[in-house]
């Protein structure tokens, strides 16, 4: 029976996974990731790709795609290796204590330590109740944006009230011929600054903002070419070429769901006074999957969890062993191949 061994086995393959292949490789730890996904990047990759992300420490504003081209190059001198467009199902648990991690497709991976990063698990976007939206799907309704260009020139009617419909707005209207945002409130939910732009943009007529209103139905034949709109009690007929309904995801945890892990509202429960790890000893769960007081599902946070899991792990792949943090700026990567870390022993120097 062929066996993926590894020290450390990550569920997902978005920016927290990946950043933990770095944190654990500076510690000589080995990391492979299964991901249902066909490449790496996770949402990153498969969703927004094209969209700014601005709260990534140091770096101004980088795209998501480019954020996960970055990660990838980061960890390219530790070796990862992948299971990829397969699903994490079964966990069996080993008499060494180790964990067998058996995907849909029965490839089976072996590992001390089990890191589950699948963000918001696997998920399908809110569909707005709507009469035959099936018929337009593909056809000029979108769920998601992948690539900004798809939309140039065109006449685009986006729909919801958080971050993703107000940021979508704010890059759209720079390329397509024409933004229309809809809104079934006058407040939005998404944050201050974005909601700021939005006005603004509607103040100098980039943008159509129509509130309190909803779109409830949509047009066209072989394609769609408007939608109806609900405006207080009376109704308008606007011309489009997309509609795109950002109503968020519906996460799911899959098979996971069914390891004894505990859960609170799709979220696996950590112990973040410590380590993030969950309450079976020996699975961790980082990212946007897991939950704590005063959890904040935001990129730069799972990359902290990341790090301090990846100390504990450690502690349980190497009982024996003493691991003395070092700092990149002094010690740099080189030198760990991610198989082998370098001697526990420092050496001090004095200055002439």
């Amino acid at each position: 029976m062929n066996i993926i061994k590894t020290d450390i086995l990550i569920i997902g393959g978005g920016p927290t996974g990946l950043f933990t292949v770095f944190e654990a490789g500076l510690l000589g730890l080995k990391c492979h990731i299964i991901d249902a996904l066909a490449k790496p990047g996770g949402q990153c990759s498969e969703i927004y790709p094209k969209k700014p992300i601005f709260d990534i420490p140091g770096i101004p504003e980088i795209l998501a795609g480019k954020l996960v081209e970055d990660l990838l190059e980061q960890i390219k001198p530790f070796s990862p290796g992948y299971t990829l467009a397969e699903s994490a199902e079964k966990l069996e648990k080993q008499d060494d204590d180790s964990f067998n991690v058996v995907t849909n497709k029965g490839t089976i991976h072996n590992a001390k330590v089990v890191a589950i990063a699948g963000g918001l698990g696997s998920f399908e976007p809110r569909k707005p109740l709507i009469n035959n939206i099936e018929k337009f799907e593909g056809k000029g309704l979108e769920y998601m944006i992948k690539d900004p260009e798809f939309f140039k020139n065109k006449n685009v009617v986006i729909s919801g009230g958080g971050d993703s419909a107000l940021d979508w707005t704010i890059e759209l209207q720079k390329i397509a011929k024409k933004v229309t945002l809809i809104h079934r409130r006058r407040e939005f939910r998404g944050a201050i600054d974005s909601v700021e732009k939005i006005q603004k943009l509607k103040n100098e007529s980039l943008i159509d903002v129509i509130t309190p209103a909803e779109v409830i139905a949509l047009n066209g034949d072989s394609k769609l070419n408007s939608v109806k709109l609900k405006i207080n009690d009376k109704e308008k007929t606007i011309s489009t070429d997309f509609f795109v309904p950002l109503f968020g995801l519906i996460p799911k945890l899959g098979e996971i769901a069914n390891w004894g892990l505990k859960i609170e509202k799709n979220s696996i429960c950590v112990n973040n006074a410590l380590d993030y790890q969950t309450n079976v000893p020996g699975i961790f769960a980082i990212g946007d999957v897991n939950t704590y007081p005063g959890k904040l599902k935001l990129i730069l946070c799972g990359f902290h969890e990341a790090t301090l899991m990846c100390q504990a792990a450690f502690k349980i792949i190497y009982p024996e062993k003493k691991n003395i943090l070092r700092y990149t700026t002094v010690s740099g990567v080189n030198g760990f191949d991610g198989s082998t870390r370098k001697s526990d022993s420092t050496i001090i120097k004095s200055i002439d």
